[in-house]
């Protein structure tokens, strides 16, 4: 279902785009950069901006994106959601009492945890702790329905420590479509906090993958 809201969208977004104007299509083309801190030279320029103009991602003010900082449980629920198009409409009372109904983060959270994307600690969520490379990891596989890598051993002699072998099957998936390939050749560092421009950019490849896993069927 995730899976095709997000491909009606594309699907809806690439006839308008094919009945614009040659003029106007050059300027949908040219991405809006409002953030003072993405330059050309980052490596995440291209992942912040797409995404932003998509919009799955916010900055942290109307000038500013903070590719640098380290990203939240909140933040990344709130933008995994967007891509999902997963945003879960209700007034009951959430499941997490530090993520309130006023919380910007509840609906997405509300909507993550219903869908077993997402899990909290106990009855909190730690909406502002920050995310680790794994944990990303491991929404990102069951958050876009990946095939999860039945992979016990990786190509990470850091992940290969780890004794939580669901874990090392969620980065190899990740590798395994393409979507990272670590720090260095050997390493994935999976107890780093993830930065907000790593972010959009595990968001950004996964986006890409679930888009080419789509069946296109051809009109005769």
């Amino acid at each position: 279902m995730k899976k095709l809201l997000y491909t009606s969208f594309i699907i809806l977004a690439l006839f308008v785009t094919a009945m614009l104007p040659v003029n106007d299509l050059s300027v949908e083309a040219a991405a809006v950069n409002p953030f003072t801190d993405v330059k050309d030279s980052n490596s995440h320029a291209k992942a912040i901006l797409s995404l932003y103009n998509d919009g799955i991602i916010t900055g942290t003010s109307t000038t500013t994106y903070e590719p640098g900082k380290s990203a939240t449980r909140g933040e990344a629920a709130l933008f995994l959601a967007n891509a999902l198009g997963l945003q879960e409409n209700t007034e009951k009372n959430g499941t997490f009492k530090d993520v309130p109904s006023s919380s910007i983060y509840y609906q997405a959270v509300t909507a993550l945890t219903k869908a077993g994307i997402v899990n909290g600690y106990g009855d909190e969520f730690k909406p502002n702790t920050t995310l680790t490379r794994a944990q990303l990891s491991k929404m990102l596989t069951i958050g876009f329905e990946l095939h999860q890598s039945t992979q016990t051993k990786t190509k990470f002699t850091d992940v290969n420590k780890l004794t939580d072998g669901a874990t090392k099957q969620y980065i190899q998936t990740l590798v395994d479509y393409g979507i990272t390939k670590g720090t260095t050749a050997t390493t994935f560092s999976p107890n780093m906090k993830l930065t907000r421009g790593q972010l959009a950019t595990f968001l950004f490849n996964a986006i890409n993958v679930a888009s080419d896993e789509l069946t296109v069927i051809s009109v005769e």
